[in-house]
Formats: structure tokens, C-alpha cells, sequence
């Protein structure tokens, strides 16, 4: 059965990169947006798997790679938003890593974009609901990956979409910047309900899946207040 899938590294205190890089006089890869994202993604470069399919020699063959390799496997169709589609493009190169259909969310229309090793880029303007639609039908039974960034997989949640989230939590405070679980405009009264189904922990980073149980209402708790005591 396909499911909607995410992963995403974050800090200890809930950031996927620093501060959001507006344009200026430094590039993205001098920013604070840039420094915090590859800190966060630090184990990913590390695994022998993400060199692989980059087409790099080397790096570390061990649990963070084996997982990293499974992700990739699942994977039968990739979402993601048009700002990592842009910013990818050119360092992912003629034969990108996930040699799958890929559904960009974007306002602004482009011809389908063919790289080698089967990845295509389809810009979808309709919405986030028709990217996933698509992607779905794509993925051939393997599960549909959300692959970013933040913003688009907050958009992603906030619409009760997601199945999955497997979130990376890499030891590390960075006191600032793009926080990934935040603009989900839920009511004072309400929560996104999660069931953990595995935990890896390695030394650089602890791999959290969640099934995603969606929203549910907060109920007060009176426990504590004396109400129903049993009198002795």
C-alpha cells in the first residue's frame, strides 16, 4: 500500500536549518540558512549509501547508511517544493539521486524537466493535494516521499496528508532559524496525534518514526485538581 512519507533532520531544539537566507551579499552556501542545514544533515554526507547515489566513492558503511539506503528504496515517487527544486538543480546535475518521478508544488510553470537515470521534474500549479495525487500514481505501490523542504512539508500536514514521519535528531542546539514543526495553524485546543513504531539510535544522530495519527482535540485534563477523590 502507498504511503505519504517524510524524513527530516532536525536539531535537538526542532530546526532544520539557520535562519532563512533572503538574498544579500553572501550566497546561500555562506549563510546562516546553509551553516545550520548541513550541521543538521552532517550524517547523511557521512553514509556510504547518500555518496553512492551522488556518485562520490567512499564514506561509511553502517546503520545511519543502511538506513538512509532503505529510504531511498521505499521510495517509489518523490514531492517536493520548488525553492529545493531550484537549488538543487544545478549541484544534482545531469543524473540526480533519486532516480524516480519527482512532483514539484510551485506557482510558477515549466516544462517537465528529463535527467538521466529516470528522475523527471513535473511541475504541478495546482496545489500540493494534485502533486501528491500524481506522485501517487507514479510511484508504482512504493510510497510517495515528501522531500522537502520544511515549508512545503508543513503545507503537507496542515492538510492531513502525511502517513509518515521519520524525523533524524542530531545532537545539536542551534538556538535559532527554520523550525520545522511550526506553522500548522492548529486551534489553541487542538493536536497533531502521533504513534512511534521505531527508534535507532546511533552516535551522530536518533532516527524517530512516527505513524501520523492526525489531528485530535486537546482534552483537559483534571487530574490533580481533587474533583472525585476518594475520601478514606
Amino acid at each position: 500500500m502507498t504511503k505519504v512519507t517524510a524524513q527530516m533532520s532536525v536539531s535537538l531544539d526542532g530546526f532544520y536549518a539557520g535562519p532563512r537566507h533572503t538574498g544579500g551579499v553572501e550566497s546561500w552556501i555562506e549563510s546562516a540558512e546553509s551553516a545550520g542545514f548541513f550541521r543538521v544533515t552532517r550524517w547523511v554526507i557521512e553514509g556510504m549509501a547518500w555518496r553512492e547515489r551522488q556518485g562520490f566513492a567512499g564514506g561509511e558503511d553502517d546503520t545511519n547508511s543502511r538506513i538512509i539506503a532503505e529510504t531511498f528504496d521505499a521510495a517509489g515517487a518523490y514531492v517536493m517544493g520548488r525553492r529545493m527544486a531550484d537549488g538543487g538543480e544545478g549541484p544534482w546535475g545531469e543524473e540526480p539521486p533519486f532516480r524516480a518521478p519527482v512532483f514539484v508544488v510551485t506557482h510558477r510553470p515549466r516544462e517537465t524537466l528529463v535527467r538521466k537515470g529516470g528522475t523527471s521534474f513535473t511541475y504541478v500549479t495546482d496545489g500540493v493535494a494534485s502533486a501528491i495525487e500524481q506522485a501517487r500514481a507514479a510511484a508504482n505501490g512504493k510510497n510517495v516521499a515528501v522531500a522537502g523542504g520544511g515549508t512545503l512539508l508543513q503545507h503537507v500536514i496542515r492538510a492531513g496528508l502525511l502517513d509518515e514521519l521519520e524525523l533524524h535528531i542530531v545532537p545539536v542546539v542551534l538556538g535559532g532559524g527554520m523550525r520545522l514543526l511550526d506553522n500548522l495553524d492548529l486551534g489553541d485546543f487542538e493536536g497533531v496525534e502521533l504513534t512511534p513504531t521505531r527508534v535507532v539510535h546511533t552516535p551522530q544522530v536518533t532516527h524517530v518514526r512516527y505513524s501520523v495519527d492526525g489531528r485530535a482535540p486537546l482534552v483537559l485534563d483534571d487530574r490533580g485538581s481533587g474533583e472525585g477523590r476518594i475520601e478514606r
